[in-house]
């Protein structure tokens, strides 16, 4: 099948493709703990041009039988769970023995924000990427085996070689930036549940497409889509699919097809320029 190319005139079945592709659930309902339900957002009345992807074919969201119910995600990847009570760190936490946590995290490239001695989100959220990166189950408490991992020096290889690119590895869950072969930050994420969902009578499945992929088009601020809000995002697929910011980043795949980082996390990608259009992607 031939791609397409995206012109002025796009029509609605075309915008239809291009948001389901990456359109992550609403925000959970405080006073419930429940999604928030859903009230599709009219797509952007600018078109983005899609993406230019390097690998040889494309596709268009997998349509399919209605699904059986769901259960409910598991972490990712299985390992063991750090339950260990001795020394252990967990959100909540303040003091020297935290800020030497994330002083760590930091020299080992987990991107953990301020190193400010509070065990916040952010701290969390790269306290997962280690577990991740450890094989170990990402509850983000530090207890023994989590010192361990950070006591080893256990970061992600990159599989690349040469250039500036961001690498995605789904089984892991972790988003790492790399420069010639070489990662230099690593962030929890969490992309998409490879579940099947429903959207205005069609059924799509919540995939992240693996392949080597190039940031195209991109938006400074929040971005309306059918089935929910992206911060910042930046586009590198043509159906849509981005890295963006979100106010949840669980411990397992949980989007309908996009990278999900923490908001703050976004904020330092376009702070820093890390990824600016052209940015090749890979996933795999």
């Amino acid at each position: 099948m031939k791609s397409r190319h995206l012109t002025a005139s796009v029509t609605s079945a075309a915008l239809l493709m291009l948001a389901a592709g990456c359109s992550d659930a609403p925000p959970a309902d405080p006073t419930t703990g429940g999604p928030t339900p859903a009230v599709p957002s009219q797509p952007a009345t600018s078109v983005p041009p899609p993406g230019t992807p390097t690998a040889s074919t494309t596709r268009p969201p997998t349509v399919t039988s209605p699904p059986s119910s769901p259960s409910p995600p598991s972490p990712s990847p299985s390992g063991t769970a750090d339950a260990d009570t001795a020394d252990t760190l967990r959100r909540g936490d303040t003091g020297d023995a935290v800020r030497a946590l994330q002083r760590r995290l930091d020299r080992l490239g987990y991107w953990v924000g301020e190193s400010d001695g509070v065990f916040g989100v952010l701290t969390e959220q790269a306290v997962y990427a280690l577990q991740e990166a450890a094989g170990l189950r990402p509850d983000g408490i530090v207890g023994a085996r989590t010192h361990g991992a950070l006591d080893d020096g256990k970061r992600p290889d990159a599989r690349s070689t040469d250039g500036h690119l961001a690498e995605v590895d789904l089984d892991r869950q972790l988003l790492m930036i790399v420069d010639d072969g070489q990662v230099s930050r690593i962030f929890h994420t969490s992309t998409g549940t490879f579940e099947h969902y429903t959207y205005q009578g069609r059924t799509y499945l919540a995939d992240t497409p693996r392949g080597r992929w190039t940031i195209d088009w991109q938006v400074d601020g929040w971005r309306d889509g059918p089935l929910g809000r992206l911060y910042r995002p930046k586009y590198f697929q043509q159906q849509g699919i981005a890295i963006h910011g979100y106010p949840s980043v669980p411990p397992y795949p949980a989007s309908h097809g996009c990278v999900r980082v923490t908001l703050a996390a976004m904020d330092w990608l376009w702070a820093q320029d890390v990824l600016p259009k052209k940015t090749r992607v890979w996933v795999y």
